[in-house]
């Protein structure tokens, strides 16, 4: 089945990832280009490093080229947002990347792309699935790949130069230049070793790299840059000395974080200090948006600049969506997603990691530094983070009992409102907050809660547990 979550289609590699099932979607997306007489027929394509990524994108390919929709065919493994560069920089209406991006070396998917370079939002991808419906027993029809390139029906695409130029003009490279920075890399064996490499290079960082061969089970690991994948990135930097250690998820779209004392920067850390410098040392004036599970902190960065703070749900398409229409300056979520005004509609590891190294540079302080600044203008806050999985009977039981008959779950504290806008939240009157919500691209049920504590951040979520049965 065939079916769009908050990050795309994703699915199991010879479960739902077939060849028939990312033909069809293909197929989907074809006609339904047809039949909106979009002006340019035109579509990008690319895709990471992930086991069948390729052939799945020439899959894709021979749909499309057979459909009427030309090609362009990203001939090597790239980041996502790459792609998503392009689709704005040829002004196109679609495009797509092959990815399941973090998820475990199993997966599989595909990302849809619109006008700007943005995450297709639910009434594309709700369109998408009633044609994939419609057409259902219908023969699927495609082009060989070569004879696709033979006729002008695909045509190999490399916008490499084009994207890292991008990224390098957005940037403050005298600043990093006359720093010195010492970085190490991490991609985590994805996507972003050849572009970041390439941008901190160019900004002469004294720049080390691991973890970069192509394999695709991610050196056993899940492509996620969290505190628990990324020990080693921990070592080399405090054995080494480094300023910064960057890891970016298997196509390069979020990242994870050590700081030069070798503490790992949460991706909420991260977005403050990026929000925070955007403000206070480049002089940028605008709101901000987040997603309902990540930090309030940003509320109050922004309060006390005059900034809005916006909230909405789960998904970076939401996040784009807002950054339009409100104007914001930076926008991102918990899970290490985050792009800037002025870059792509998406979220961007590349740039976001390029920003930090500039941050250093300007400032001239370390990323302890500048954290310490921030936490002693607007105190602290911490967030306690668990994931069940659970079969399907399970998650239907929940929902039900949290979203359909809304049963209350009896915390400690005095709550100040309730929303289920995405998942169920409880805002309590000290200024914390609980979420409980599954994910739209794993079969796992997510808690997140922030206080102004970790213990109390770990009570609040022990008490979902025990009342969940979880």
């Amino acid at each position: 089945m065939i079916k769009f979550g908050t990050g795309g289609f994703r699915a199991i590699i010879g479960e739902d990832f077939t060849k028939d099932n990312v033909q069809q979607l293909a197929r989907a997306v074809a006609r339904k280009m047809k039949a909106e007489n979009v002006e340019n027929r035109t579509m990008v394509v690319g895709y990471d490093r992930r086991f069948l990524s390729k052939e799945a994108t020439m899959w894709i390919s021979e749909v499309l080229a057979y459909e009427g929709i030309k090609v362009l065919f990203i001939h090597r493994g790239v980041p996502t947002p790459l792609i998503m560069f392009e689709v704005k920089r040829l002004g196109l209406d679609y495009g797509m990347a092959i990815t399941a991006s973090h998820n475990p070396a199993l997966y599989n998917g595909v990302k849809l792309f619109t006008k700007g370079g943005k995450d297709a939002d639910e009434i594309v991808t709700n369109d998408v699935e009633k044609y994939i419906k419609e057409l259902e027993g219908e023969e699927i029809k495609s082009i060989d790949f070569e004879e696709g390139i033979a006729q002008g029906l695909i045509e190999y695409d490399n916008p490499f130069n084009e994207y890292i130029d991008c990224i390098l003009s957005q940037i403050n490279v005298e600043a990093i230049r006359n720093a010195h920075l010492r970085v190490v890399l991490d991609p985590m064996y994805g996507v972003s070793q050849t572009s970041l490499r390439t941008i901190l290079a160019t900004a002469r960082c004294e720049l080390d790299v691991i973890n970069e061969r192509h394999d695709t089970l991610f050196g056993g690991k899940l492509p996620t840059p969290n505190a628990a994948n990324l020990r080693a990135l921990q070592n080399y930097v405090i054995d080494r000395k480094y300023d910064i250690g960057i890891a970016t998820d298997g196509d390069a779209d979020r990242l994870g974080v050590i700081d030069n004392n070798g503490r790992f920067l949460h991706p909420n850390d991260i977005l403050v200090l990026l929000y925070y410098y955007l403000l206070k040392y480049k002089g940028w004036t605008g709101p901000v948006v987040r997603n309902i599970a990540t930090t309030e902190l940003l509320d109050r960065v922004a309060k006390s600049f005059g900034q809005e703070c916006y909230e909405v749900p789960v998904g970076f398409k939401h996040i784009s969506s807002k950054m339009i229409e409100s104007n914001a300056i930076i926008g991102g979520e918990s899970s290490g997603g985050l792009t800037v005004k002025g870059h792509i509609q998406g979220k961007d590891g590349v740039y976001a990691a390029s920003l930090l190294v500039e941050m250093i540079a300007v400032t001239g302080k370390s990323l302890s530094e500048i954290y310490e600044d921030i936490c002693n203008e607007y105190g602290k806050l911490y967030m306690s983070e668990r994931d069940y999985k659970m079969p399907q009977r399970k998650k239907e039981e929940l929902i039900d009992l949290l979203m359909v008959k809304k049963k209350p779950i009896k915390f400690n504290y005095e709550v100040e409102k309730v929303s289920y806008r995405d998942g169920y939240k409880v805002y309590f009157k000290n200024g914390g907050w609980v979420i409980v919500r599954f994910s739209g691209t794993e079969p796992v049920l997510r808690v997140f809660a922030e206080m102004d504590s970790l213990e109390k951040a770990e009570e609040i979520s022990k008490i979902v547990e025990s009342t969940l049965g979880l």
